[in-house]
């Protein structure tokens, strides 16, 4: 059973950058998370420029390039992609790369690097992680960005 994502307080999101890369694949479900990510931006006052990529396997390089840019580096990076479990191991295999990676990326630069590259077995899963407005995932990661960006510069960390 899906729970519906917590809405916690709502963040200042004031002077906060935040670049998502979104997977092109998938673009019904990648869509809907992005716009709901995109209204939770704009709600708290953040500026949010999206950079789409073909698919999930894609996200990690942009999202590096992002993070390694001397110059305009984002506050944080929100990633955001729909991978389908088929009957073959590739789904898999795609999950735990871009995972890998992503989590490599906010270790490495200190910048959070927020990974909502979903995997779903059916559609019920796909719309209510990424459609339905009670359970998105892409408003709670949304929401994750700009908490993780205060919590570090709040404690002096990386910024």
């Amino acid at each position: 059973m899906l729970l519906p994502t917590a809405h916690p307080p709502a963040v200042d999101g004031s002077g906060i950058r935040v670049a998502i890369v979104a997977s092109e694949y998938n673009a019904i479900y990648v869509d809907g998370m992005l716009s709901a990510a995109l209204d939770v931006l704009r709600e708290a006052g953040a500026t949010g420029e999206t950079f789409r990529v073909p698919g999930a396997f894609e996200i990690p390089v942009v999202a590096a390039v992002l993070l390694r840019e001397p110059n305009g580096r984002p506050d944080a990076v929100l990633c955001l992609g729909l991978i389908w479990q088929g009957e073959t191991d590739h789904a898999r295999q795609v999950a735990g790369a871009v995972t890998t990676a992503l989590m490599g990326l906010q270790v490495e630069t200190g910048v959070p690097c927020v990974h909502e590259v979903l995997t779903v077995t059916s559609e019920a899963q796909a719309q209510a992680r990424c459609l339905d407005p009670q359970t998105n995932r892409g408003r709670e990661a949304a929401t994750t960005a700009l908490r993780m960006v205060r919590l570090l510069r709040g404690r002096g960390v990386g910024f």
